[in-house]
Parts: C-alpha cells; sequence; structure tokens
C-alpha cells in the first residue's frame, strides 16, 4: 500500500498542498485526525478572538502615550533653542500633542466638553471622578490647551513617576508628585490644577455604579483654602464604560493591599460616547473648614453622576449613544 506522504510526492492521487502538509505532519508526529484537532484550535481562536483584543486595546493608550514621547523627544532636537527666550519652549511640542489627542478623543469617543466657560481665567482647583484610566482626563487636558490656552496640571500616583521613558512627558505637561506646598504654590502662581481625590484606588475598584471612593482624603480641600481658589467639580459620562478593570476579584484587591502597585488587569477601550461635565464652582470661603470643603465638593461630583450617568453603567448603551443622533446637551 503506497503510504499518504509517498503519494503527495508521486503524484499519484491529486490533492492541495494543504493536504498533504497534514498528511507529512500525522507521519511525522504520529497523531491521527491531525486536520481535525487543528480546525478546533481555530476554532478555538476564533471564539476568543474579541476577548483577547479586549485585554490589548487598552495598551494603546500605553502605545500613543509613548508615540506622544517620542514626538517630545524629537521637538527637543530639532527645534532651536533661541525660540526658548521669545515663548516657552514647549509651547509649539504641546500644542502638537494636544491636536493628535484631541483628534483621536473626537474619533474615538466622540469627545465633547460641558460647562467649559465654568473655566476660570484665574487659578482653581479641579476634582474629578478616576475612571480605570485618565482618558478622559487626557481628552480634558487637551481640550483646554486647545480652547482656552491653558495647561492643566495634574496630581499623579507615586507609581506614575517610575514608568520607564514618562520623565520628559510628565515635566512638560506639569504633572506634580502632590506635596500640598507644591499645590499651593503652582495655585498662587495662577495655573489650573486637577486632582482625583479617590486616586488609584478608585480607578480600579469602583465599578459601574460609579461609586465615589474618597476615604476621608482632604488634602485638595486644604490646599484650595490655602490658595483661596475655588474647587470645581468634573465628572466623565461612560468613562467606566470605556475602559473596565477587574478590580472586583478578590486577589487583584489583596495584591494592590500589599503591593500598592495597580497590577489590575484592564479591558475594553470601547468607543463608547464621553461626555465631560464641570459643576458649578464651590468658591473660597475663608469659614469653611477642609472637611466641609472636601465633602461638598463630593457632593458636587455625586450631582453630576446622578444627572448625566445612567447606572448602572452599560458597555452596550453607551455604545449606542456613542453612534446615536442626539440633541446636544447643556
Amino acid at each position: 500500500m503506497i503510504g499518504r506522504n509517498e503519494s503527495c510526492n508521486s503524484n499519484q492521487i491529486p490533492m492541495s498542498y494543504f493536504t498533504c502538509l497534514l498528511y507529512v505532519l500525522e507521519e511525522w508526529t504520529g497523531v491521527q485526525h491531525l486536520e481535525d484537532y487543528l480546525n478546533y484550535v481555530v476554532y478555538l481562536l476564533w471564539l476568543f478572538a474579541p476577548l483577547a483584543v479586549s485585554f490589548i486595546l487598552p495598551g494603546l493608550i500605553l502605545l500613543l502615550l509613548y508615540v506622544s514621547i517620542i514626538i517630545l523627544h524629537i521637538y527637543k532636537r530639532r527645534t532651536d533653542l533661541k525660540e526658548a527666550y521669545s515663548n516657552d519652549f514647549w509651547d509649539g511640542a504641546r500644542q502638537v500633542l494636544a491636536t493628535i489627542w484631541y483628534g483621536h478623543a473626537r474619533i474615538w469617543n466622540g469627545y465633547e466638553v460641558h460647562g467649559i466657560e465654568k473655566i476660570p481665567d484665574g487659578p482653581a482647583i479641579v476634582v474629578f471622578y478616576h475612571g480605570a484610566t485618565p482618558i478622559d482626563f487626557f481628552y480634558f487636558m487637551a481640550t483646554i490647551l486647545i480652547r482656552k490656552k491653558r495647561i492643566c496640571h495634574i496630581v499623579a500616583d507615586h507609581f506614575v513617576f517610575s514608568i520607564p521613558g514618562f520623565k520628559l512627558l510628565l515635566d512638560v505637561f506639569s504633572v506634580k508628585h502632590g506635596s500640598q506646598e507644591e499645590c499651593v504654590k503652582a495655585l498662587k502662581n495662577g495655573d489650573l490644577l486637577a486632582i482625583a481625590p479617590g486616586g488609584v484606588r478608585e480607578a480600579l475598584f469602583s465599578n459601574e455604579n460609579y461609586s465615589i471612593i474618597w476615604g476621608n482624603r482632604k488634602g485638595f480641600a486644604q490646599v484650595a483654602i490655602d490658595a483661596e481658589v475655588p474647587v470645581i467639580p468634573m465628572f466623565t459620562q461612560n468613562v467606566r464604560e470605556g475602559i473596565r478593570s477587574l478590580g472586583g476579584i478578590r486577589f487583584f484587591r489583596l495584591m494592590y493591599e500589599y503591593l500598592r502597585l495597580p497590577l489590575v488587569p484592564l479591558y475594553g477601550n470601547f468607543p463608547v460616547k464621553l461626555r465631560t461635565y464641570l459643576g458649578e464652582p464651590i468658591p473660597y470661603h475663608p469659614k469653611v473648614t477642609a472637611e466641609e470643603l472636601a465633602e461638598q465638593a463630593k457632593t458636587g461630583v455625586q450631582s453630576l453622576i446622578n444627572k448625566h450617568q445612567k447606572l448602572p453603567g452599560n458597555v452596550f448603551r453607551a455604545l449606542r449613544e456613542r453612534f446615536a443622533i442626539q440633541k446636544k446637551e447643556d
């Protein structure tokens, strides 16, 4: 009897190259019905491909951040240093990156900002709810830079400063460690400062009900009092539907409590509709304590959530909102 690999070589039986290859592999490995196994593997790949993609997509944000860093390095190399004497050396680079991020925001998420007129020309603290990633703040910062020609400084968690390659990006966009003295100094210089009191804990362990996890944090309120500036609450609709975390799994919660590092898997980066809403500014009042101001700010953010976010959050609804034709909200 002629072996099937022999028949492939002698062309006694007409068959495709792929079928021949399968026959050769079967004889080489000793595995019968190899084609059935391969078909099953292909089926599994097809079945789990959407799940794999949902975990890969958040990495595109990190990729875009590194692209921004590369652009900054190119700008630093090619720009004539004499320009530093006439204006801020990094103004041009900031405008380029703001345009890139704003374009991404508009195309991918149909991003909008409502209430931008509430941002004063002088100093203020913007207090916002922290999604699984601060993608909404990146969009907001780009919008403010383009439309109001202002840099919105932000306080970041300490681990951000240890991410390889991020130093230049953090310096150019005035990202701060968050000491009260540093924040008060920036505000007294007339800068706009953003803080997410919930920080990494809120980012990872809040859920589709948009629970605010601030604990007893009131440092931002004391900064506002010391600098005598208003506090502006801010919230982005559907921010937790765009990218979600697996922080609800107990193992990841315990790992975070032990290591204090955000080693929680993220998934999504879905093209949901994102709208950022700015609430009414809470003016400085000398008789208001830090505890009272922190509570007012929390109430302000919660009221924005209650007004603009359908609870519990739903990815499919947020996707429908992205592509539906709706009247523009005030």
